[in-house]
């Protein structure tokens, strides 16, 4: 049985319709599928930015760059003499880095961690029964 030349267009259009309304995205239209929802989903708050954070980050980015960064690396590698206000400057950028992990961040320094359950030694004659027969 052969299609005929119209109702081939007809059955396009008709399954272009039935599948644009499964997109409907939220909209109020005739066409809706149980996999929409009608109420937007509720979002995460966003997480309040602490002010000091910003002031912290921004003192870091003003000092690198000013080049701090850079001229500690030289002078780790004795390519450069630091002066009296670069080293100043190199305090306030260890000092707000430090300040911006205890403040800003999420990972707890390992200062503030649980110090690991001390191991307890034993020899290898002890652990060994080979070992711990007399020669």
């Amino acid at each position: 049985m052969a299609i005929s030349s119209s109702a081939f267009p007809k059955a396009l259009v008709l399954a272009g319709v039935l599948l644009a309304g499964c997109a409907g995205e939220g909209n109020e239209s005739l066409f809706t599928t149980g996999s929409l929802n009608s109420t937007p989903a509720a979002t995460a708050p966003e997480p309040k930015v602490d002010p000091v954070c910003v002031t912290l980050v921004s003192r870091i980015d003003g000092l690198r760059k000013e080049g701090i960064a850079d001229k500690i690396e030289k002078a780790a590698i004795k390519k450069y003499r630091l002066t009296n206000s670069d080293l100043a400057k190199a305090d306030q950028l260890t000092k707000a880095s430090a300040e911006l992990q205890l403040r800003c961040t999420t990972i707890t320094p390992a200062s503030a961690q649980p110090a690991p359950a001390p191991v307890q030694k034993t020899t290898m004659r002890a652990a060994d029964p080979l070992m711990s027969q007399p020669q």
